[in-house]
This record gives C-alpha cells, sequence and structure tokens, in this order.
C-alpha cells in the first residue's frame, strides 16, 4: 500500500473513529478539517504528548456547541475531523514530511487545515505548507517557550528548534511570539532584536499589533504550555508564571479579525494530567478557534 494512499485516507467520508464534537462526515462540504499529529519523538522532559490528539477529541464530548465568547454556534459551521496521520515511529524528519505532504494536499482541497499536537515540532510541517501556499504569510507563535535554537543537543529537528525553523523560511520580520517566558539568554536576545516579541503576555500585545496584520494571511500555533501550570499541567515542559484562559479566549476574539490560514495546538500529553483540566482547556481553544477562523 502507497504512502500516498495512506497519506490521503483519512481525507474519506467513511472515517468514523473517534472525532471532535460536531463533525460532519462529508469531507466535501467541510469548509474546515482536523488533523491528528501524533509525535513526541523529540521531548526534552516528560513525554506523552503523541497521545494528546486522540484525548481532546473524546473530552471534546462534554462542551457545548454554543460559544458565548463569539456568539457562534459549532451547528452554524461545516468542519470534518480526518483523524490521525499515520507516522513512522521514532523518525522526526519523515514525520515532519508527512505533515507537510498532508496539510499541502489539504490546502489543494481550499479548506481551512486544524491541526492537533504532539509536540510542537510537528508545526513545522504545517507552517511549511502553508508558507507555500500563501507566500506572504506571517506566524502569531503563542508559547512558553522561544524555540529559536538552531539545535537541541546536537539535533536540529527539535520542539525546541521548531520557530528558528520557521524564522529561517519566513523571515523573522514575520513572526509574532507572545507569552513566551523561558528560553536561553541568546534566544531572547535574538527574539527581541529579529522578531516581533510580546514576552509574559497575549491579549493585548496582540490586540496593538492587529492593523499590521489586517489582511495578511496568518497560520496561528499554540502551544498548551503558554498557559500556567495550574491552568493547564498536562504538559512536557510546564513553565510556572504563564496566562489564564479567559485571557486566550480574549485573544481568540481579537484573532477573529484576521485572515487566519492555518491552526494547530499542540504539546497537549494528557497522562501527565489525570483531572483532564488541560485536555478540556484544549478541546475548549480547538472549539473557539473552529468558530473563529472558519467563514
Amino acid at each position: 500500500m502507497s504512502f500516498e494512499f495512506e497519506v490521503n485516507k483519512p481525507f474519506l467520508p467513511e472515517y468514523s473513529g473517534n472525532v471532535f464534537i460536531g463533525s460532519t462526515y462529508d469531507f466535501d462540504a467541510a469548509d474546515a478539517v482536523i488533523y491528528g499529529m501524533p509525535m513526541d519523538w523529540t521531548v526534552s522532559f516528560r513525554s506523552g504528548t503523541r497521545l494528546g490528539p486522540t484525548r481532546i477529541r473524546e473530552v471534546s464530548l462534554g462542551l457545548e456547541e454554543y460559544s458565548p465568547y463569539l456568539d457562534r454556534d459549532l451547528s452554524e459551521i461545516q468542519y470534518f475531523d480526518a483523524g490521525d496521520i499515520p507516522l513512522p515511529f521514532g523518525n522526526p524528519e519523515e514525520s515532519v514530511h508527512r505533515i507537510y505532504k498532508y496539510v499541502s494536499a489539504l490546502y489543494e482541497t481550499g479548506k481551512l487545515p486544524i491541526g492537533l499536537g504532539g509536540e510542537h515540532l510537528v508545526s513545522w510541517g504545517s507552517i511549511r505548507a502553508a508558507a507555500e501556499k500563501y507566500p506572504d504569510l506571517h506566524v502569531i507563535h503563542i508559547d512558553a517557550h522561544t524555540d529559536l535554537r538552531d539545535d537541541y543537543e546536537g539535533q536540529p529537528f527539535s520542539h525546541a528548534t521548531v520557530i528558528k525553523k520557521v524564522c529561517d523560511a519566513i523571515g523573522p520580520d514575520k513572526v509574532y511570539q507572545f507569552g513566551i517566558r523561558s528560553g536561553t539568554r541568546e534566544e531572547f536576545a535574538w527574539a527581541r532584536e529579529n522578531t516581533h516579541f510580546a514576552p509574559f503576555e497575549l491579549a493585548e500585545p496582540l490586540r496593538t499589533v492587529l492593523p499590521e496584520l489586517h489582511e495578511k494571511p496568518i497560520y496561528v500555533t499554540w502551544d498548551i504550555d503558554v498557559f500556567d501550570p495550574a491552568t493547564a499541567p498536562g504538559t512536557g515542559t510546564a513553565e510556572h508564571g504563564g496566562i489564564f484562559a479567559p485571557e486566550a479566549f480574549r485573544a481568540i476574539q481579537y484573532m477573529r479579525s484576521l485572515n487566519v490560514v492555518g491552526f494547530d495546538l499542540v504539546e497537549v500529553a494528557p497522562a501527565i494530567d489525570p483531572t483532564e483540566q488541560t485536555q478540556i482547556l484544549a478541546s475548549k481553544i480547538i472549539r473557539e478557534a473552529l468558530l473563529a477562523f472558519t467563514r
């Protein structure tokens, strides 16, 4: 069975596995497609993010379909949950390549990609596909960590290098970083000099840059560890001093005015949080992203 067939198999409407609440089974009718990237091959502390996509879907069944933040209901939009991309265990470079090929195929269908991670390196495959589709792509990076290393312990393919790869590909002047509160001294200095860098906060600095992002194609990559671990402990590299849920939902309201052409949420590690609060928060963010960005 060919690799290309495996990549496209989840597009078929008869896929009937665990799906995000409210998903249609009609791929052709959908305006957005949810896909999972179950990978944690390069995590640097606690593993388990490859289980994130499945559990985010499962706990979504406890959500209301109506968002009072956006005054919109999931029944008003059409989206298809394509399941998880089959990724080769332990091979980060090939896994990222498969994600790139998969999301490139999604863009050819004209649908909005909504990715579930998985460690943050998976976003490089999706963002690379978006940058090829939209040459003027700008990236909003929401995270506790800078992710600006050229390599991590000698490995260029690492979740600590993902945003540096993005900067190298599209230019650091097109990267906007929010909520950052962890990284090396060198990474912080480089970010202050090269990217649009707003550490520690999200909603208010984001609001101030909306005019310069207006009508530009935007990819949003969101690491769950931007939240304080009091809110979201289920992640591999938790960092205290983070944001809380109301600020996140306010930020999504602000981004509703932007031309968002891709979104992913990464680094949810369900086994670390037996209370399920991290997974529940992640599924609510996906609901808000679907309602905010699906036209």
